[in-house]
């Protein structure tokens, strides 16, 4: 692919100085000590000016915590090991790659790479890459750490500029958040808020699990095809031919016959698992069912599922392929794959104590509450205002990462005010659903943002966050667009939500 000599368009050169301001940020590991610096900073501040909120859900006060006290500073110090082992992205990263580990290292995932190369036709590998993006969201957040790499190994090997399959891959994934064809974990657990939520105006309301999912698996083809574009006519043109660097390993692509072999015993073992896997939880007897029949076991075995659903398929390529001779090996690939994490770790340590600094501090929560107020006295009406709390979520949604954490602090304002003006707590919910999406590829407070930046450092060694953050802009902007434009339709043509979901609300 030939660079484009001609002079840049407007949105070409706005980001051309997106990315020459974010790389002029420190490195990720000093950017968060930085960060952690303001925040302890910012929490004196506010504390000394007394600036609070009122948490609209139980009405209490939220002050801003003075981290600089004495108290403040013990807790640092006694937490800060704690803080760093509880980081959630730490535990899941980890442990799925023990099992990446061994699928990478004997071969497997190359293997399969080159095997799914050339079974998709070229012209759908962007759409399935990010339609698979989305759908990884029934694996909890397994899709961050093992369909990004992919992404990016995948255009790596089609001679595709890496860096374009890594951000089509985390345009599914983050950016296309909660868009699927399947129920997952995020709507028993939105539902749950909402519900109390929608019970202050009507004591008898319940909001159902199912309730936004026509809007979410409609959104699935939709999104994918917006993502091909972005990453194939604007992002892959911008990037340019890959200058592949010293560090990266050329790969072959083609396949052994002693390949296809451990292809075709590790699809058995992997096709057994998975069936054991499904007695665990499909029938009402299963070990990974609750007390009380629900899945919610299950959800949360996800990630030691995902470590078994690698290793012993790796296990099994490896033996057939003869590249596991001994457990000397597997323990050896084991170690191989933890050490290549090393940045990561890092990395995780300082993003960890940042993010537990502005959760103490209540800043978070203010800033939340605040916004929120903000937005009920503009006073909108109808459409407009559906729109309004969409941008005012996704803004939010750049300092707060967690979706259920800023359901909990929102459902109860704008749950009841809707209802008020005649909109179901389902198109409530479902607005917040939109907002909560497309900010999450654009925001350096994203947890998984630190193993993005190691990921697109395999290929590209100096690569910086504005580099990253201004070729995720155009699918930002595409996906607000449509998510926006999706919702409106909805309301204005009276599709239903999902089943028994209605979009209007008389009291």
């Amino acid at each position: 692919m030939e660079e484009n000599k001609s002079k840049p368009g407007l949105f070409q050169r706005v980001l051309n100085r997106v990315e020459i301001a974010g790389n002029k940020l420190p490195q990720p590991v000093t950017l968060f000590l930085i960060l952690a610096a303001i925040v302890l900073i910012a929490s004196w501040i506010f504390s000394m000016l007394e600036i609070s909120a009122i948490h609209p859900g139980t009405q209490e006060e939220i002050k801003a915590v003075n981290l600089l006290s004495g108290e403040g500073i013990r807790r640092i110090f006694t937490s800060m090991v704690k803080v760093f082992t509880d980081f959630p992205p730490l535990g899941l990263v980890l442990v799925v790659m023990i099992g990446i580990g061994v699928a990478e290292r004997t071969g497997l995932i190359a293997a399969a790479l080159k095997a799914f190369v050339a079974s998709v036709p070229s012209k759908l590998i962007t759409f399935t890459i990010v339609t698979a993006g989305m759908l990884s969201s029934v694996a909890a957040d397994a899709g961050y750490v093992v369909l990004i790499p992919l992404g990016a190994a995948i255009f790596f090997g089609m001679g595709r500029h890496p860096i374009a399959g890594l951000a089509a891959a985390f345009a599914g994934v983050s950016g296309g958040f909660g868009a699927n064809l399947l129920l997952t974990s995020l709507d028993p657990l939105l539902a749950g808020f909402t519900t109390p939520a929608a019970q202050i105006i009507d004591p008898d309301y319940v909001v159902l699990e199912t309730s936004n999912w026509y809007l979410m698996a409609a959104s699935v083809p939709i999104i994918g095809i917006a993502g091909t574009w972005v990453t194939e006519k604007i992002l892959e043109p911008r990037l340019g031919k890959y200058q592949q660097e010293d560090h990266v390993e050329e790969e072959k692509n083609d396949l052994t016959e002693l390949d296809r072999k451990g292809l075709r015993w590790s699809g058995i073992s992997l096709a057994v698992s998975a069936i054991i896997t499904g007695f665990m939880f499909i029938p009402e007897w299963g070990v990974l069912r609750g007390d009380d029949g629900s899945l919610s076991p299950f959800y949360v075995s996800i990630v030691p599922l995902m470590l078994f659903l690698f290793f012993i398929p790796g296990l099994v390529f490896g033996i057939v392929t003869k590249s596991i001779k001994t457990d000397k090996e597997v323990a050896q690939f084991t170690a191989e794959s933890m050490a290549s994490m090393g940045g990561y770790i890092v990395l995780a340590f300082v993003a960890a104590q940042f993010v537990a600094y502005f959760n103490w501090s209540n800043l978070g929560l203010i800033v939340a509450v605040k916004g929120a107020e903000v937005l009920k006295a503009i006073n909108l009406t109808g459409i407009p205002l559906i729109i309004a709390f969409i941008i005012v979520a996704s803004l939010i949604n750049i300092a707060i990462g967690s979706a259920s954490a800023k359901w909990a602090i929102m459902a109860p304002v704008f749950v009841p005010m809707l209802m008020l003006m005649g909109y179901s707590p389902e198109v409530t919910q479902a607005a917040y659903r939109v907002g909560d999406s497309y900010t999450n590829i654009l925001t350096p407070l994203l947890p998984y943002f630190p193993i993005i930046i190691v990921f697109a450092q395999k290929y590209v060694k100096n690569i910086g966050l504005g580099t990253i953050i201004s070729s995720m802009l155009p699918y930002a902007i595409v996906f607000a667009i449509i998510r926006i434009v999706m919702m409106i339709v909805w309301l204005l043509f009276e599709i239903p939500l999902g089943p028994d979901a209605p979009l209007f609300y008389t009291p």
